[in-house]
């Protein structure tokens, strides 16, 4: 038998654009939640390569994959697949205060954004430390 070398596939740019925006939006909510890929793909039921492959945007998932996905990273398949507009519907929702917010919380979320990931599990960690405190 005669075994030839695939070639390339030239894929079409807009698939790989949905791909890449997939994974931007896919990173941004992973982000917001604090979470590594690690911990995203063992809620989703995945590997971390696997995980590693959709968020840089080298693979879509599954129809069953995507919903799983959203169930971990806590939001809808309509923010994931939005073209372009996903990540900054993922940050906009993380960021826009409730009516009844306090302005105290957006002055802190501002602050905190150029912090390191190591600095917002620590202080997370803190501040549910001191809920518990606070609710005994």
């Amino acid at each position: 038998m005669d075994v030839t070398p695939d070639k390339p596939r030239t894929e079409d740019p807009q698939t790989v654009a949905v791909r890449r925006s997939f994974g931007k939006a896919a990173r941004a909510a992973r982000l917001r939640l604090g979470l590594t890929q690690a911990q995203v793909a063992r809620r989703a039921g995945t590997t971390s390569d696997v995980y590693g492959r959709v968020e840089r945007g080298d693979m879509m998932p599954s129809v069953p994959s995507l919903l799983r996905l959203c169930d971990a990273l806590e939001t809808s398949p309509d923010v994931l697949l939005s073209q372009g507009s996903a990540v900054g519907q993922v940050s906009e929702a993380a960021s826009t205060p409730a009516p009844d917010e306090p302005p105290e919380v957006s002055r802190i979320v501002r602050l905190l954004r150029g912090w390191s990931r190591e600095r917002l599990v620590l202080l997370r960690k803190l501040v549910e430390l001191a809920d518990l405190e606070l609710h005994r």
